[in-house]
């Protein structure tokens, strides 16, 4: 699976960004994926709740309008793994070269060292 076959294997993709919108809407259209996003949210939704605060993250599923355990927080900071984690939902790091997830922070449920990899061990685990 590529990993921009998300659709096509029945995942969604949202984002999700303590920064604003419009910014992650410049970066995602630059990068040429901007259309295989369903929506973009920012912290202005969940009343003002950074991530890592459990609002952020309850935020995101809700808007998404799925189920907590039908959500997968991918993300390349582990304190925003950890933060999901803690709130209760799965979290998935993408390396980007680094060796090791800090030992303070809550474990990721994958850890890939890019999309691609993410997307074959998802494929995978799918039963």
């Amino acid at each position: 699976m590529s990993e921009f076959q998300a659709a096509e294997a029945g995942y969604r993709l949202t984002a999700m960004t303590n920064g604003s919108v419009a910014l992650t809407e410049r970066l995602l259209y630059k990068a040429g994926v901007l259309d295989r996003f369903e929506s973009l949210s920012d912290v202005n939704g969940p009343r003002r709740r950074w991530k890592p605060a459990p609002a952020a993250y309850h935020y995101a599923v809700e808007r998404a309008g799925v189920r907590p355990d039908q959500a997968l927080m991918v993300a390349v900071h582990p304190w925003d793994i950890d933060g999901a984690r803690r709130a209760g939902r799965d979290g998935a790091w993408l390396r980007r070269g680094a060796s090791l997830y800090p030992r303070t922070m809550t474990r990721p449920n994958y850890v890939a060292a890019n999309l691609r990899e993410l997307a074959d061990a998802l494929a995978a685990a799918r039963p």
